[in-house]
């Protein structure tokens, strides 16, 4: 991680910070100042890979609903660009959800603030037709 540039490294921390909760945040507000470090939480938005778009508020109560049926999730680090105010990021998702064992291809586009902060978020995902 040495390598990494400043805005990838918060990105990896994000991430730490998401595979962190999902066993044990409870409600949107578990959610709001841990993911609130990273993210220009008034100014934030998500689209989403149904561009479904959201706000923070919204985000966090999207991830949360996500959270409560997911028992296990972890990510394979594929590529990583950064670029001025751009990561590229790209991952291998693994989701236990019950009894299914679900692995998508997600490409994440994170766009910061000149504060260092996560502005907007941009997700594509690929997944085996028959897990939708």
């Amino acid at each position: 991680m040495n390598d990494y540039g400043p805005l990838t490294k918060k990105v990896i921390d994000y991430q730490d910070t998401v595979k962190r909760l999902v066993p044990t945040a409870k409600s949107p507000e578990d959610w709001v100042a841990p993911l609130g470090e990273f993210i220009a939480v008034d100014g934030f938005e998500r689209i989403g890979p149904f561009l479904d778009v959201q706000n923070f508020t919204q985000y966090t109560e999207m991830v949360n609903g996500w959270a409560q049926g997911t028992q296990d999730f972890d990510t394979t680090v594929r590529r990583i660009s950064e670029l001025p105010h751009r990561v590229y990021f790209e991952v291998e998702e693994r989701h236990q959800i019950g009894d299914m064992k679900l692995v998508v291809n997600s490409m994440n586009v994170f766009e910061f603030d000149e504060f260092g902060k996560i502005r907007h978020l941009d997700v594509f995902l690929q997944q085996p037709p028959d897990s939708q």
